[in-house]
């Protein structure tokens, strides 16, 4: 008996839609890879709203609403609540949808437990990912105005003492990227290895 679904509908029944943040695509397809999760479907949103937390849930209605109009049933936010003050939780218990845990990327790429672990001792820090290293102009200085006031580096980053990159690979030109970040903000400057933390169970647990 054949199925009332046209073929398209079908095959998108069976696949996980991942509505992502643009800023960690790199990441989620390097996990798929790795994992052989040719199941999931990526759709990015804008990585810009990294900066503006307010267009997060908004997006993401939309793009839930496209998702079950083009026949998938099975969404995940790749998304931690990423500053929208719980808006991303009570979306998720409105829709029935599952996000990635942790308040933000830098808590689960260094693992949700080990950066709480670490709280006390990053309560001055400032993070980057790798990124946030490859667009720190993009996403840091320019939102910022610091490209046309740099006069207001000491109002937005006087409290920090330190940079610390959390990098998802090894790459001696996004460290050296980062050192330059960290100088820029006259910030002492820390590097740690994360990997994809848990972005990586969260995808596979999808």
């Amino acid at each position: 008996m054949e199925s009332g679904f046209p073929a398209k509908e079908r095959s998108n029944r069976e696949k996980v839609h991942v509505i992502a943040c643009g800023a960690i695509a790199r990441e989620i397809l390097a996990v798929c890879r790795q994992h052989g999760l040719d199941h999931i479907d990526l759709n990015c949103l804008p990585a810009i709203w990294h900066a503006y937390p307010q267009k997060i849930v908004p997006g993401l209605e939309k793009a839930v609403a496209e998702a079950r109009e083009n026949g998938f049933e099975k969404i995940f936010f790749a998304y931690a609540d990423c500053g929208t003050g719980g808006d991303i939780d009570r979306l998720c218990e409105r829709e029935g949808i599952a996000r990635i845990e942790g308040p933000h990327c830098y808590s689960f790429f260094a693992g949700n437990e080990a950066f709480a672990d670490r709280a006390d001792e990053d309560l001055f820090s400032f993070f980057l990912t790798d990124f946030l290293a490859r667009q720190f102009e993009a996403f840091v200085i320019e939102p910022l105005g610091l490209d046309r006031h740099p006069e207001l580096k000491a109002l937005y980053f006087g409290n920090y003492r330190k940079l610390v990159y959390l990098s998802q690979e090894e790459d001696e030109a996004l460290q050296e990227k980062a050192r330059a970040a960290a100088a820029y903000l006259g910030l002492d400057y820390e590097y740690r290895f994360t990997g994809y933390g848990d972005l990586t169970q969260a995808l596979r647990s999808a």
